[in-house]
């Protein structure tokens, strides 16, 4: 069962996963060496080899090969005697008691990666999103991971299922693409607090893909550029304000000095003449602002207006 829309895709190479073929060849290279120390030594005392002593000598290394066990560094093994649990074994070699004890479950005590999904989940606002995610877990305790549930890897998946559904539910399509982080731990939480009591750590849940049906793709495009024209425009206005106030006290400021509007007018053509690099064609009304007026600053001579 897949739970994932696209999980297949992201499965890494088996062959770059760690294998138990080491921990299996010790033991089996254990019961085959009882074996073959049980045939030599009833060849040494009884004189040669009968079906008895074959027959001995296979039940000692199956003895052998059903009591000696091996775990990896994050391994841990379960073991129940007579039904009942009593002990946690590994990691390394450990032993136990042939028909009495034996290994209920060999736990992996790794971060897990689960990939899960919800395909065609409604939204609150009826909206069918396809969502893809990723789910980190681990087992912290071995024997609540077996006594307390029966499939821990399949329950797990199952329950992140059922809380990315149940969040898209409770959500709207904008608030689902928009709030991923929000989501993300609201997922956790919801994972977390279902998993507890079955000995299983969640340490964190990241939203991967979120696919929205085509048909809504381009309403929703739509509706973004009108609302980055809407920003456009509301920004524009805003500068308009602030340079219109900053030109009202310019104004207000030359309207009571006309010195420094003429200076002001001298430093316009010679920046219009050094960033062309040419000559600056100016009309006459523009250049009698550089001149004296003739009626106020015209020499006198004995009271009377020069003439």
């Amino acid at each position: 069962m897949e739970f994932g829309v696209a999980a297949d895709a992201y499965r890494s190479d088996p062959s770059r996963k760690a294998t138990r073929n080491g921990a299996v060849m010790v033991t089996v290279v254990l019961a085959l060496a009882a074996f073959l120390a049980v045939l030599a030594l009833w060849y040494a005392v009884a004189g040669g080899l009968s079906l008895v002593g074959i027959a001995v000598a296979l039940i000692v290394g199956l003895g052998v090969l059903s009591s000696v066990h091996v775990c990896l560094e994050w391994e841990r093994a379960v073991i129940m005697r007579l039904g009942r649990f009593n002990r946690l074994a590994g990691p390394g070699i450990f032993f136990s008691i042939p028909l009495i004890e034996f290994s209920t479950l060999r736990v992996d005590q790794r971060t897990t990666a689960t990939p899960f999904g919800a395909e065609e989940a409604l939204t609150s606002d009826l909206v069918p999103l396809d969502v893809d995610a990723v789910l980190f877990w681990m087992i912290w305790d071995p024997e609540k991971a077996c006594m307390e549930v029966e499939d821990c890897r399949f329950a797990v998946a199952l329950t992140a299922q059922t809380a990315l559904r149940d969040a898209i539910g409770r959500a709207s399509v904008s608030n689902v693409v928009m709030r991923r982080h929000q989501l993300d731990q609201e997922l956790q939480e919801a994972v977390e607090a279902r998993v507890t009591d079955w000995g299983i750590a969640v340490l964190s849940v990241e939203i991967r893909d979120i696919i929205i049906p085509k048909e809504l793709q381009g309403v929703m495009s739509l509706e973004a550029q009108a609302e980055c024209r809407k920003n456009a425009r509301i920004t524009l206005m805003e500068a308009e304000r602030d340079v219109s106030a900053i030109l009202q006290e310019v104004a207000e400021t030359y309207s009571h000095d006309e010195i420094a509007l003429s200076l002001r007018k001298i430093h316009l053509v010679y920046e219009g003449m050094q960033d062309n690099e040419g000559t600056v064609v100016v009309p006459s009304a523009y250049s009698e602002g550089f001149t004296l007026d003739p009626n106020k600053d015209a020499p006198k001579a004995n009271g009377n207006p020069a003439t």
